[in-house]
């Protein structure tokens, strides 16, 4: 019966296998091969990925804004997520739906809405100078401070999700029975509530780090060049500089980065964790 089972698999998977190596592990070789291979091998690339000061910078530019993005949605994420995990249902529903709605625009045109918000004649601007905060037009466009309100605006959705998923599997009665037995409503969060909910937030926060990566469109829009990130970097070397090397050997530092996050991952929050 479990040889049949597995046939069974076999077949279902077998088509989703075939693709995965077909679109994914394929291209992934030719990656790899393009990094070491320029015709004839070489580790050029390799060399001016380690000696290189721009790549450096930008490397360093791109997992910093990672970080503090990821960290920006966690703050913000989980106090909403819980907020949503103990409403009432009638309302959770809506609130679901407000939270749904910016999957429903494209990232390209989000961007360009906080360009139009956040421009020196634009409605942040305008408001300030309205109300006398400021004299004059605040530069905010082409700044890293656009770049993380845009990050964090796109991701924030995918953290509360995430850690709103783990919450609401928690049964209330154990916080209650906590309450019974003496402990403060904070104690009651901080020994049931948060152990069991920090699954849904550690996936949240690994998924907006390695999303945070590989960010390509709203840097380029509103960060401008001082401000570009590791897959600004790859497009330049491949449309410009022609340098597809290069190029390659800076798409697996991405893809490197993702895999340890990955394992790292799985070491620190087992299976049986994501599930509280």
């Amino acid at each position: 019966m479990s040889r049949r089972r597995s046939y069974q698999l076999a077949i279902l998977l077998g088509p989703a296998v075939a693709l995965i190596g077909l679109l994914f592990l394929f291209p992934l070789f030719g990656v790899m091969k393009q990094s070491i291979f320029n015709p004839g091998f070489t580790l050029e690339s390799v060399e001016k990925l380690m000696t290189s000061p721009v790549a450096s910078i930008v490397m360093r530019r791109t997992f910093v804004l990672a970080l503090s993005v990821t960290a920006l949605c966690c703050v913000l994420g989980y106090p909403l997520a819980y907020f949503l995990a103990t409403m009432s249902k009638r309302w959770r529903a809506f609130f679901l739906y407000l939270i749904l709605l910016p999957f429903w625009i494209s990232v390209l045109i989000r961007t360009y809405t906080w360009m139009v918000l956040l421009g020196r004649e634009g409605l942040v601007n305008n408001a300030m100078l309205g109300l006398g905060i400021v004299d004059e037009p605040v530069q905010m466009l082409f700044t890293g401070f656009a770049v993380h309100l845009a990050m964090v605006q796109i991701l924030l959705p995918i953290v509360i999700l995430t850690c709103f998923a783990s919450m609401v599997e928690i049964d209330p009665q154990l916080v209650r029975a906590a309450r019974t037995l003496g402990a403060t409503p904070f104690k009651a969060f901080l020994r049931v509530f948060f152990p069991m909910s920090i699954g849904g937030a550690a996936a949240g926060a690994i998924i907006c780090f390695i999303l945070s990566l590989g960010f390509y469109v709203t840097p380029a829009l509103l960060g401008g060049r001082r401000n570009i990130m590791l897959a600004n970097l790859i497009d330049f070397e491949v449309h410009q500089t022609l340098n597809w090397s290069f190029a390659s050997a800076l798409a697996l530092v991405l893809l490197a980065a993702t895999l340890i996050l990955l394992g790292l991952f799985r070491l620190v929050a087992p299976e049986r964790r994501l599930h509280g």
